[in-house]
């Protein structure tokens, strides 16, 4: 007995049975007549047309006779279980039906077209994040922390006069502590050296000015002593330009504003009300 009920297709067959009770329950409710399929001849074009473009050749009478049917049972399977509520309370279809509404609402947005005017003020109102980065072309003298201890102010002043004697054709190799990065490095940006040195490296690049050892200066590996040999000011490229990247934000930023007034207009229809958690309950789940 206990080996029938671990039976797989004794789960299945009574899987099977809830679901047909749950669609005789339903039928039972419905007063509608049967709904009307109707296999239009743009439907038929779709058919072929797709079943063409993934064998390379057109169907054969009896392949859309089987293209025809797969359509209607599709169909037919659909609407029945948009009756019996099979659609609600499924993240998956929730997800899937908002993305498509989006996506609607999303093309007819990407349809516009702007101006020459248009993206110009655009990118005069986001000049902030459309403009380039400062570079910075330097070198640089490594001192490990842990290596000199207490002595690494006084050693890190010392090697600065050195330094400053040699100018920038200080040989590099011969001074500081080994460092795993390279010593020298070209029309870096901000960012860069943010990535590569940690943001208080990158801090203190920006406030150095070129022409001359300066520091010492912190980084995520410890202590450096700076060269800038040349810093290069960010800036705002005319249109002609960096038009594509413009014109590329410009679509972003009408499809974001395109979708909030979507759902905008659309919350118009609905009154929302939210209703405060079990404040012990949600404690319970934090735990």
């Amino acid at each position: 007995m206990m080996k029938l009920v671990r039976e797989p297709l004794l789960h299945f067959l009574l899987l099977g049975a809830a679901i047909f009770a749950a669609f005789n329950l339903v039928s039972q409710h419905r007063t509608d007549k049967p709904g009307e399929i109707v296999v239009t001849a743009a439907k038929l074009e779709n058919l072929v047309t797709g079943f063409t473009r993934t064998w390379q050749r057109p169907p054969t009478e009896q392949e859309l006779r089987g293209l025809v049917r797969d359509y209607i049972r599709e169909e037919a399977a659909y609407r029945e279980a948009l009756t019996m509520g099979l659609d609600r309370d499924d993240t998956i279809v929730r997800r899937r039906l908002r993305q498509k509404l989006e996506f609607l609402n999303e093309n007819l947005a990407a349809q516009a077209q702007p101006s020459d005017a248009e993206l110009e003020s655009f990118l005069q109102s986001h000049s902030d994040t459309l403009k380039t980065e400062t570079t910075f072309a330097f070198r640089h003298v490594y001192l490990n922390p842990q290596a000199r201890g207490v002595n690494l102010q006084r050693d890190a002043s010392r090697i600065l006069a050195q330094l400053r004697r040699a100018g920038e054709g200080a040989d590099l190799n011969a001074i500081g502590d080994p460092f795993m990065l390279e010593h020298q490095f070209e029309n870096i940006t901000t960012a860069e050296a943010t990535k590569m040195f940690g943001e208080q490296f990158a801090s203190g690049l920006s406030s150095l000015q070129p022409g001359q050892w300066q520091g010492p200066i912190g980084s995520g590996y410890g202590t450096h002593l700076v060269f800038v040999s040349e810093r290069t000011e960010g800036h705002l490229p005319a249109l002609a330009e960096i038009r594509r990247e413009v014109q590329r934000e410009w679509a972003n930023a009408k499809r974001i504003e395109a979708s909030n007034k979507f759902y905008e207009t659309l919350l118009q229809r609905y009154t929302v009300r939210i209703e405060q958690p079990d404040a012990k309950k949600v404690a319970q789940v934090g735990r």
